[in-house]
């Protein structure tokens, strides 16, 4: 798409002034921002950010949630040629270090008082930044920091240069190229400091142009925005997206009412991580444990219904007419319900993406009627490179490449990709550019898979994370620990899981319960805890998922290619990992090297068969101080089976 996101903006303001752009939940009460008003606000913000000497080519850091003032600073800064850099709103002080310094970063907009107090604590390592400007002023009141001023002052100062000088802003939006940068994103930083990917407009606009062609995406879309911004899966549905289609994006009123919300807004298109989707898994199994013994019956009889002919439902093809007549009154006593709760009784297409997501879950959802469906990309591919299509819907695979884009193989099966989408660089970083891009334009995702027989993408896991066992009954076996992981975290029991295995006789595990499914599990039982590493070593949880491990056991014996990757060992951990303590990255994947180099007691005991192991722990808490959590952790031994001889 040969335009720029502002273009876009002032179009919609132009030929549909009086639609609604975004809506903002405040105070329990949705408030309604049309495109005219966000083409004022966008003007009236660029104007203010040029009087604080915001230039064309200069990065700007975003830090918030998602609010219609925060995506109109970065449609401002991007009007005057700047280049906004979102951060995630929850890393601590020190991970944003990096990115300003490494960017020049002379200037923020952060969303409230806890934003600027992070930004103030570390102002000292980061000379260039002069100026914070603030949008909610709560808490601000007495603040007298130099170069520190609230939105609605910039909007005001702003306001008054518009009306002195009323061909500014639209100058300055016709000097901005489709090829020019148009934003940075991050990485996670799994080893080593993030690297700053580059987007130009050309490159996110086109993929998101894309996306919206392939599932006819309209301006009648509702979108809920409740993600990080700075994470480009949620830049690109509610922002780029957004753009492109004229649809409408609400966001919450804060993280704690996004459940509600989602009901009150009732989205048509929905995109989330598998982590979001297996907690609302677990709050509805939770509740249903809770039902009566009539409720929860119907529960489960309905749902072996929907498992058993769901997907075949939801791909378009035709139902016997007893399954048909079935699933109809599963639908008005289960289904629908089910579909209402969650929030998604509106839903046309909904997608996940971020890291794989488990067969068993993703069945779940698409077999109680919403249109679950799974895409392949990356920040460096502005997201879109594979979608699956309506009725080509499979748990294993991540469907086709879609327009614009091509994949081939290397020799060792890493998935390479060429498209218009591809990042441009990485910032100050060309080693690093290299080693991903080649010089004919294709990029190297890291990952590994194959197309199928029917031309479906299907990811194994990272290429280095994929390995062998070594010796043992299962030499030579391949060993695929995410998709270890993600069969375990189907159980609402279990939040995370850390497989390790490469080069080892057999693989272990070390989980994290979910400790509120847990928990209420627990409390049915009348089984008292004092907390978390309590509930976590008591001999009942450990009964409890060895009982989920065995059952993974039992489906892994099934898969020829994976059969030698069952759990021999498994143990639970006494804390839960967590981004603040390194372990997790701050999209929450788990950072497995790291954690094998900090458990390594943990490790060294599981695999020398020991039954316990003594473990202390250096833990972060939110306002920055530390502590220390330890315990002796059980480790058991779990059940495994003969892998299934399927016929030739």
């Amino acid at each position: 798409m040969q335009t720029t996101f502002p273009r876009l903006m002032l179009q919609h303001a132009t030929q549909r002034p009086s639609a609604p752009a975004m809506r903002e939940k405040e105070y329990g009460i949705w408030q309604t921002h049309t495109w005219a008003d966000m083409a004022t606000e966008v003007e009236r913000i660029a104007c203010g950010l040029h009087q604080l000497g915001l230039a064309r080519g200069q990065h700007m850091v975003v830090i918030g949630a998602n609010r219609p003032r925060l995506y109109a600073t970065m449609l401002a800064a991007q009007s005057l040629g700047a280049i906004p850099v979102p951060l995630y709103q929850d890393a601590v002080g020190a991970e944003c270090v990096f990115p300003i310094t490494n960017a020049e970063v002379r200037m923020a907009l952060v969303e409230d008082q806890e934003q600027v107090d992070k930004l103030l604590d570390i102002r000292a390592q980061c000379p260039l930044l002069g100026h914070i400007v603030y949008d909610d002023p709560r808490g601000l009141r007495n603040y007298a920091e130099p170069g520190l001023q609230s939105l609605d002052q910039l909007i005001e100062n702003g306001a008054a240069f518009a009306n002195m000088h009323p061909d500014f802003f639209q100058a300055q939006v016709e000097q901005g190229r489709p090829v020019d940068v148009a934003a940075m994103f991050f990485s996670s930083g799994t080893s080593g400091n993030p690297k700053g990917v580059v987007h130009t407009h050309s490159t996110l606009l086109d993929r998101a142009q894309a996306g919206a062609e392939f599932d006819r995406l309209s301006s009648r879309e509702e979108v809920l925005a409740y993600l990080p911004p700075a994470w480009i899966g949620q830049n690109i549905f509610s922002y780029a997206q957004w753009l492109c289609c004229g649809y409408v994006v609400n966001c919450p009123e804060n993280a704690g009412t996004v459940s509600i919300d989602l009901k009150e807004v009732g989205p048509t298109y929905y995109f989330a991580p598998p982590r979001v989707f297996e907690g609302m898994l677990t709050s509805v199994m939770i509740r249903m444990e809770d039902a009566g013994r009539l409720k929860r019956g119907l529960f489960h009889y309905f749902m072996d219904v929907a498992k058993r002919v769901g997907p075949q439902r939801m791909d378009g093809k035709s139902l016997g007419l007893l399954d048909g007549l079935l699933y109809k009154l599963g639908d008005l006593m289960v289904y629908g319900p089910l579909r209402n709760t969650l929030g998604f009784s509106r839903v046309r297409v909904a997608y996940t993406a971020g890291e794989a997501i488990g067969p068993d879950l993703f069945t779940f959802y698409r077999s109680i009627g919403i249109n679950l469906k799974q895409l392949y990309g990356s920040t460096e591919t502005a997201v879109f490179v594979c979608l699956q299509p309506d009725h080509e819907v499979r748990a294993d695979t991540v469907g086709v490449p879609i327009r614009g884009v091509e994949i081939k193989l290397a020799e060792n099966g890493e998935i390479l990709v060429k498209s218009a989408g591809l990042l441009k660089e990485y910032y100050k970083n060309p080693t690093a550019t290299a080693e991903v891009l080649t010089a004919d334009g294709w990029y190297h995702t890291s990952d590994a898979g194959f197309l199928d027989s029917h031309g479906h993408l299907k990811i194994i896991d990272r290429v280095k994370d994929v390995g062998r066992l070594k010796g043992g009954a299962n030499d030579g076996a391949m060993f695929a620990p995410k998709y270890v992981e993600n069969k375990l975290k189907f159980f609402p029991f279990i939040k995370e899981a850390v497989a390790l295995g490469d080069g080892r006789e057999k693989v272990c595990v070390m989980v994290n319960i979910d400790f509120d499914a847990a928990g209420n599990w627990a409390e049915r039982r009348n089984l008292p805890y004092a907390g978390y590493t309590d509930l976590a070593q008591k001999p009942e949880v450990y009964a409890l998922i060895q009982d989920c491990v065995e059952k993974v056991n039992a489906d892994l014996a099934a898969d020829k290619l994976l059969a030698g990757s069952q759990i021999s060992r498994f143990l639970v951990l006494h804390k839960e990992l967590d981004a603040d303590d390194g372990e997790l990255t701050r999209t929450n994947k788990v950072r497995r090297g790291f954690i094998g180099e900090k458990y390594q007691p943990l490790v060294d005991a599981l695999y020398q068969d020991k039954t316990e192991q003594f473990i202390e722990t250096v833990v972060k808490f939110e306002d920055g101080r530390t502590g220390k959590v330890s315990a002796t952790l059980k480790l058991g031994d779990a059940r495994t089976f003969n892998a299934v001889q399927t016929a030739a």
